[in-house]
Order: C-alpha cells, then sequence, then structure tokens
C-alpha cells in the first residue's frame, strides 16, 4: 500500500523557505570574504611593488621624484659604497690604514636613512639643475652628450686630449705696507695660497673622500670602467656592460641617459652662473693665537693690552705650532679660506687691529689683521672661489623653490645590499 504524500503546512513551507535563503546568504557572505582577502592580498601586491613605487617622495617645482626612481638610486649609491669599501680593503693589504674610511662606510651602510638624505638630496638637486638650465634656453646636442659618454668610459675617436697645462702662477702684487704695518711685523708674507703655514683654521677638506652624508658629496653614477676601451666597439661593450648592470637596480636605459645629460647641463649651467665672477677678491693677511679656552684667549688679549709682543706670545702660547713658529703669521687669504667663525672676524677688524676671542671647532683665537687689499686670485683660488658661487647659487634656488618632501621616504630606503653581500672578502681586523 503506497505512503500517502506528506501534506506541508504554510508555516513549515515558510520556514524552508527562510532557511533556503540564510543557507544562501551564508554562501555569498563566505565568497564575499574571500574576495575581499584576495582583493587585499592583490592590493598590498601592487601596492608594494607598482603603485607605491609610482608615489613621490619629493615633488620639486611640479616635477615628480618617484618612489621607484629613488630607491634605484639607493641602491645604486650602497653599491658604491660597497666599491669603495673593497678599495680600502685592498689599499690596506698594502699596508695603509684606512680603518677610518672602512667604519664611516659600514657606519653609513648601517644607517639607511643617512644615504637615503645624500641620495634625495642630489635627486633634488639634479631636478633643479635640469629646470634652471631649461629656464635659461640650456640644452644639450644628441652629438655633445655621446661624445661626453664616450670620454666617461675613455673612447676618443680623435685622440687622446693633451693634458692640462699647470697654469702659471698669478703674478701677486702686494701693497707696500704703512709704518703701522711695518711695527706690527717685520717680515712681509710671501703670496700664499691661503694659510699655508697652519693647518688649524683653515676648512676642513678631507684628503680622502668619505662616505659620510653632507650636502658637499655628489655621488655621480657614473660607473668607472674596467680598461680603457680605445676602440669603438671596446666602448660600445663597456657602455652596454655597464647599462646592463644598472638595469639591476631598477636604473633604465633612458634614466641613465640622463645622467649624463644632467651632468652636461651641470657643467653648462656652473659657466653660465659663475662667467662672470671677478678674477680678484678682498684678502686680509692675518695672524692668530689658538689656546684651548677663553679664559687662556682674554689672558692672551690682557697681556697683548699691556705692551707684549703678538708674535712672542704666539711663539709661546699657540697651540696652532705651524703659524706659532711664524709668530702666529697666516698669510694673506681670501673669504672661504677659513671656518666661518674666523673669517667673519678677521674680514671685520680693522688693520692692526686685536679681536676678541673667537671660538671655533679648533679652540679660541685671537686674531690681528696687518693688512687687508683686492687682489687677483691664483687659478686654484679661483676655480674654489666659483665652486663655492656656484654652492651658494643652488642653495638660494632650493631656498626659492617649491620643494615638498614626503617623510615616508624613510620607509622605503633600500637596506640592501649589504656588507653580506661581500662575503668571502677579508675584512678588517
Amino acid at each position: 500500500m503506497a505512503p500517502k504524500p506528506t501534506v506541508q503546512s504554510k508555516k513549515h513551507i515558510a520556514r524552508l523557505e527562510r532557511e533556503r535563503r540564510q543557507i544562501k546568504l551564508i554562501q555569498y557572505i563566505s565568497v564575499g570574504v574571500v574576495t575581499v582577502v584576495i582583493l587585499i592580498i592583490i592590493y598590498g601586491y601592487l601596492n608594494l611593488n607598482y603603485l607605491q613605487k609610482l608615489q613621490p617622495v619629493a615633488v620639486v617645482n611640479g616635477d615628480k621624484i618617484t618612489t621607484k626612481e629613488f630607491q634605484a638610486r639607493v641602491i645604486l649609491q650602497r653599491n658604491q659604497l660597497l666599491n669603495q669599501y673593497v678599495q680600502y680593503l685592498q689599499y690596506q693589504q698594502f699596508g695603509l690604514d684606512t680603518s677610518t674610511q672602512l667604519q664611516q662606510i659600514e657606519s653609513s651602510l648601517s644607517t639607511p636613512t643617512v644615504v637615503g638624505q645624500q641620495v634625495l638630496d642630489d635627486m633634488i638637486r639634479n631636478v633643479l639643475i635640469r629646470q634652471e638650465a631649461n629656464q635659461r634656453g640650456i640644452s644639450v646636442s644628441n652629438e655633445e652628450l655621446e661624445t661626453f659618454k664616450q670620454e666617461q668610459f675613455g673612447y676618443y675617436p680623435n685622440g687622446t686630449p693633451t693634458p692640462t697645462l699647470t697654469p702659471t702662477p698669478v703674478d701677486v702684487t702686494f701693497p707696500t705696507l704703512s709704518a703701522e704695518q711695518l711695527a706690527l711685523v717685520t717680515v712681509t708674507p710671501e703670496p700664499t695660497q691661503g694659510p699655508t703655514s697652519t693647518p688649524l683654521p683653515t676648512s676642513t677638506v678631507a684628503s680622502t673622500p668619505t662616505p659620510e652624508a653632507t650636502s658637499t658629496i655628489t655621488p655621480t653614477p657614473i660607473p668607472s670602467p674596467t680598461a680603457t676601451p680605445y676602440t669603438l666597439e671596446g666602448y660600445q661593450n663597456a657602455y652596454a656592460t655597464a647599462q646592463a648592470g644598472l638595469v639591476e637596480t631598477g636604473i633604465s636605459k633612458d634614466e641613465y641617459e640622463k645622467v649624463f645629460e644632467t651632468e652636461l647641463l651641470r657643467q653648462k649651467l656652473y659657466d653660465a652662473v659663475t662667467g662672470d665672477l671677478p678674477h680678484e677678491q678682498e684678502q686680509v693677511w692675518a695672524r692668530h693665537i689658538l689656546v684651548a679656552t677663553e679664559e687662556e684667549a682674554q689672558a692672551v688679549i690682557d697681556r697683548l693690552n699691556n705692551g707684549e709682543e703678538f708674535g712672542a706670545l704666539a711663539a709661546e702660547l699657540s697651540q696652532d705650532t705651524g703659524s706659532g713658529a711664524n709668530g702666529g703669521d697666516l698669510g694673506w687669504f681670501g673669504k672661504g679660506a677659513m671656518v666661518a667663525p674666523f673669517e667673519e672676524a678677521a674680514f671685520n677688524l680693522k688693520v692692526g687691529e686685536i679681536s676678541q676671542p673667537v671660538q671655533s671647532d679648533f679652540g679660541w683665537h685671537v686674531i690681528q689683521v696687518i693688512d687687508r687689499a683686492t687682489l687677483p686670485m691664483t687659478a686654484s683660488e679661483y676655480e674654489q672661489a666659483r665652486q663655492a658661487a656656484f654652492d651658494e647659487f643652488l642653495t638660494n634656488l632650493r631656498d626659492q623653490s617649491d620643494v615638498k618632501i614626503y617623510d615616508y621616504w624613510m620607509e622605503r630606503v633600500p637596506t640592501e645590499p649589504g656588507l653580506d653581500a661581500l662575503q668571502g672578502l677579508q675584512q678588517p681586523q
């Protein structure tokens, strides 16, 4: 006997329909959650590897410096530091003490923001140079660019250029000293390149470049070829090899070309900015006594006021033994040759006047100006003056520009390559 069909009430049917809708809702929510998670993962990947790299770390008068460009330059700079590190290790094998340089590089590599700040400042400066060159109508032709690239790789199709001859020293005629000045000293100083008798009050320019981040260090990301390509084919191979190596750091072919072009624009802008710089400058002839404390400096001034002779006190008391043996005489020097506090005090003194105690990084100075005059600059002095003028021009240009820097650049500074990339090399003891 067949079973009787179950008759479902309306209430039962409604309950089943609710359950069916709830199951579908749960399924939709589950699919939605999974989809959102997948989208978040995809967005995170795209943001980290694509979108974030397009974000600017700085904007200079509307021109962006992207994260990708910044990171590529930092990686390049870290590679250059590692190359320097290897060179200093090799110097040690020949008995040279390069421990200071090695420690400086280690410090920079272990502090990513130091390298990052240096690179970012350099990139901002390059953008400003390109913008200013464009405003002045300064450009680089394809022929100039190609010639410059060839020179950087040691290829001279028209023959190796003749080395520049050492310029003939400028014949500087110093003014005749007055009776008052002759009473101050007994010997007229010879023309000098600045205070060569002592390194103490001079500007501290290291003979060996250091990797520390400073405003004056501008690393040029142009690799030095390991061999001189004397043929067109050799040059082309060297260039292609260098370019291929930079691609690994994230620098494209166009960006590599831009490096050379920017350097040429910088040279042309340098000539345009400094072309009218006078070949003479105000200089002073001064002497000083260097002591450790302000109290000692004041005691020196008291003794001078009581009639003791400056040169004798310099020989007796000055911690600058180089000039002290010469009565504290520093010779003639122009602006930019001394550290700022010393220079400012010296150029504000009248002839024969003795300064109040002047503090610098070296200690406390008592300064006396013997004479002052406008004198021709030597070739090296003139080039230093040009560089100082150009640096000041770039500083003012940046101050007058709309430069926005985004703080998140510090979170995006690459930390590799590091010293672990030099595995197998002998480390300093």
